[in-house]
């Protein structure tokens, strides 16, 4: 493979998944901090895009299903922004697109020469899991095809919180002040602030040598369930309690949920080493941080109008 020139500091970062959680907030924290973002979508006229670019993203239209549509794309970035390509169909997780499209979006940045490629996928456990198979083929065909690769594998987001409650009342909040999830109530559980998936991803790009090859499982806090709803009951005042999951409720809502919650009580969690990651972020947010910064208010505008 020919490699082109790298492209200077000046250039645009190109960041795929730039209308959802991870990307949009990585796009505008390097629009942030001056540098210029280039925001792959697959429909400039959505809202979330229009907003992207009144922020000062440039949009580019691609997709991961039409390979033709990413070389234009990634013509003349410095690097890019990867988010997991998800693929669900009416079974669950479709793993063996989900593989083609990270393969296809890194062949491109392959063959358009670009050095560098940070990619956010998920955290891992102790032994396998069929929910994170597809990504674990995605990082091991980055770590062969690009030349300064940065993996980046985030727990749980603070954000989920603000999900509606769905089936079963899993995630989010219900409007009785109700959290319900898979997890044992007072056994610790890692969560991660999406702006601090953004915070690494900006010092990977600022400083691509010392981030080449690195794989960093993200973390910012480890409370247990029932502390996470105390301290969010704190925060903004509102009455909140903690539910587990019974295993009946889980196994309705499908194999992947049910093999989730088993692993889980079999102890096979996540292992982010938060005190290391801020030795390298030393702003790392625990949820009390968030909560404060911008999810109390947040929390309790979603719950008015639940």
């Amino acid at each position: 493979m020919t490699m082109a020139a790298p492209a200077g500091i000046d250039a645009p970062i190109l960041v795929t998944g730039a209308t959802g959680k991870q990307g949009g907030v990585t796009a505008r924290f390097l629009l942030a901090r001056g540098r210029q973002v280039r925001a792959l979508v697959r429909d400039v006229t959505a809202p979330a895009a229009t907003a992207l670019a009144a922020a000062g993203a440039r949009l580019v239209r691609g997709d991961f299903d039409d390979p033709a549509s990413l070389p234009p794309a990634l013509d003349g970035v410095a690097a890019v922004f990867g988010v997991p390509p998800v693929a669900y169909g009416p079974a669950g997780p479709e793993t063996e697109l989900e593989i083609a499209r990270g393969r296809t979006l890194i062949d491109a940045a392959a063959k358009a020469g670009i050095a560098q490629v940070v990619y956010s996928t998920v955290a891992s456990t102790s032994g396998t899991s069929s929910m994170s198979e597809g990504k674990a083929l995605i990082e091991e065909y980055l770590r062969d095809h690009v030349a300064s690769p940065t993996v980046l594998r985030p727990v749980r987001f603070m954000t989920n919180y603000l999900a509606a409650a769905g089936v079963a009342g899993i995630d989010g909040i219900s409007p009785d002040g109700v959290h319900r999830h898979l997890f044992s109530p007072h056994q610790p559980m890692q969560v991660i602030a999406l702006e601090d998936i953004a915070e690494f991803a900006a010092l990977a790009f600022a400083d691509p040598a010392r981030f080449a090859g690195r794989t960093l499982e993200l973390a910012g806090d480890e409370p247990t369930p029932v502390q996470a709803a105390a301290t969010i009951a704190e925060a903004t005042g509102i009455p909140i309690r903690y539910e587990q999951l019974t295993d009946e409720e889980t196994a309705r809502l499908g194999p992947g949920i049910a093999e989730t919650k088993k692993r889980w009580q079999a102890g096979h969690r996540w292992h982010a080493d938060i005190e290391a990651l801020r030795v390298i972020h030393p702003g790392l947010r625990t949820l009390a941080d968030w909560l404060a910064e911008s999810g109390a208010a947040a929390l309790r505008a979603h719950l008015a109008t639940t």
